[in-house]
C-alpha cells in the first residue's frame, strides 16, 4: 500500500489522490498547503486524507512526496522542502509539470530524493470528477531510476500508460496535450457562437456542438483518427467549401481555411491529385 505526501492540494495533486485511493491503493494519504483550511473536496470531508498547513519533510515510509504545485514556484518549493532535511528511505520526489523536467527538483536530489515526472495527459477542469478521467490515461514520465521504480507502479494502479517523454521534448509534449484540450475547447467555443449567429439560441447551440463533438470523438475511439474524418473536404465537395469562406467573416475564414488545409492533408487519400490541387488553391487563397 502507498503512503503519499502531496504538495500542493489543486486540481491534479486532489485528482490524483482521489483516483489512488478510490483504486484502494493507498494507506495514508497527507496534503500541505499554504492555506489554515484544506479546500472542499471529498478526501477532506470523508477523512480519507489528512491537510496540514505549511511544509515539513515526510513522514518515514512515505512512499512517494508528490509536488502538484504551478511550475513557476516549484524551484522554490524544492529549496524550502530540502531545507526540512534529508529524505526518507526509499522517498522519492516526483512533480506533475507537463513542460518541465525534473532539473527543478535538484535541490531535493541533493538531500537524497530520487527525483521524477508525472503529468497525467488529461483534462482535470475538476478535482472530483476529475478522478475517473485518470484511470486508463496516458501519463508523461521521467527521472532516475528509483522514482521510474515508483512512478510507473502508481500508472499501473490507475491501469495508465507512461510514456517516456526526453527532457528536451516535454515542450512538444506539453504542446500537443494543449492542442487536444484547451484549444479544442476554444474551437468548439467558435463553432457554439457560429451556429447562434446562424439563428439558433445559446442554450441549444451549446447543446448540438457538444453532441456532435462527442460523438466524433465515439468515431475517432471507435476507427481511428483518419476514418474518422468526415465533411466536405474528405468527400471532395469543392463548392461546399467555397460558400463557407464566402459566407464566413474574415477571421473566421482564417480560421477555417488553416484547419481545411490540414483536413486535406489528413485525407490526401481519398482525393485525386488534381481535387487536392483545387483544395490548395482554394483554401491558401483565403487563409
Amino acid at each position: 500500500m502507498e503512503r503519499l505526501v502531496f504538495v500542493g492540494p489543486g486540481r491534479v495533486g486532489l485528482a490524483l489522490g482521489y483516483a489512488l485511493i478510490q483504486a484502494d491503493a493507498v494507506s495514508s494519504l497527507v496534503y500541505h498547503g499554504r492555506r489554515p483550511e484544506p479546500p472542499s473536496h471529498p478526501l477532506f470531508h470523508q477523512g480519507l486524507a489528512e491537510y496540514r498547513y505549511g511544509l515539513e519533510r515526510p513522514a518515514p515510509g512515505t512512499t512517494a512526496l508528490i509536488l502538484s504545485v504551478p511550475d513557476r514556484v516549484l524551484p522554490e518549493i524544492s529549496v524550502a522542502l530540502a531545507a526540512r532535511g534529508q529524505a526518507p528511505a526509499g522517498c522519492p520526489a516526483i512533480h506533475t509539470s507537463g513542460v518541465q523536467g525534473a532539473e527543478p527538483l535538484e535541490p531535493l536530489n541533493r538531500v537524497g530524493y530520487r527525483v521524477g515526472t508525472l503529468h497525467p495527459l488529461q483534462s482535470i477542469a475538476n478535482p472530483v470528477t476529475g478522478a475517473e478521467r485518470l484511470v486508463g490515461s496516458g501519463f508523461a514520465v521521467s527521472g532516475e531510476r528509483e522514482a521510474l521504480a515508483v512512478i510507473r507502479r502508481l500508472v499501473g494502479i490507475l491501469e495508465g500508460r507512461a510514456m517516456t517523454i526526453p527532457t528536451h521534448r516535454r515542450p512538444l509534449y506539453h504542446a500537443s496535450a494543449v492542442l487536444a484540450s484547451n484549444y479544442l475547447v476554444v474551437l468548439l467555443r467558435e463553432a457554439v457562437r457560429i451556429l447562434q449567429e446562424a439563428g439558433a439560441g445559446a442554450e441549444e447551440a451549446e447543446d448540438a456542438i457538444v453532441a456532435l463533438a462527442r460523438g466524433t470523438l465515439t468515431n475517432i475511439q471507435e476507427l481511428g483518427l483518419d476514418q474518422a474524418l468526415t465533411g466536405p473536404i474528405v468527400r471532395g465537395d469543392l463548392e461546399t467549401v467555397e460558400l463557407h469562406l464566402r459566407t464566413l467573416a474574415p477571421d473566421d475564414r482564417d480560421l477555417y481555411a488553416l484547419l481545411g488545409l490540414r483536413a486535406l492533408t489528413g485525407g490526401a487519400d481519398r482525393l485525386s491529385p488534381a481535387q487536392i490541387s483545387e483544395f490548395k488553391e482554394l483554401l491558401q487563397r483565403n487563409s
